[in-house]
């Protein structure tokens, strides 16, 4: 059979379940303020490091065609794969000698 638990003894382990439960309670607390009060701070920012507002604004400042720019093709060039733009001849077609 079993023995019956004191009431000391149930006092007592309530007692430490409370204890442990309130310092869980007490950490999670503390942590939840520091990370908050990180949060909120501005970033520091280093010796010559970028800076946030100054890179945010910054435009493209891409001066070249971007239908030149699309019409390389690296690959092609280097002769890995085929072309997928069709060749324009040098020569206007009115120009052109014809086959005898």
């Amino acid at each position: 059979m079993k023995k019956a638990i004191e009431p000391a003894q149930a006092i007592q382990r309530v007692k430490v379940g409370m204890t442990g439960l309130a310092f869980v309670l007490l950490l999670i607390g503390l942590a939840s303020a520091i990370f908050s009060s990180v949060n909120r701070e501005r970033p520091v920012a280093a010796i010559g490091a970028a800076k946030p507002d100054v890179v945010a604004n910054l435009t493209n400042a891409n001066t070249t065609d971007p239908l030149a720019s699309a019409q390389k093709e690296p690959l092609a060039e280097l002769g890995v794969a085929p072309s997928t733009s069709t060749p324009t001849p040098d020569t206007p077609p009115s120009a052109a000698k014809p086959r005898q």
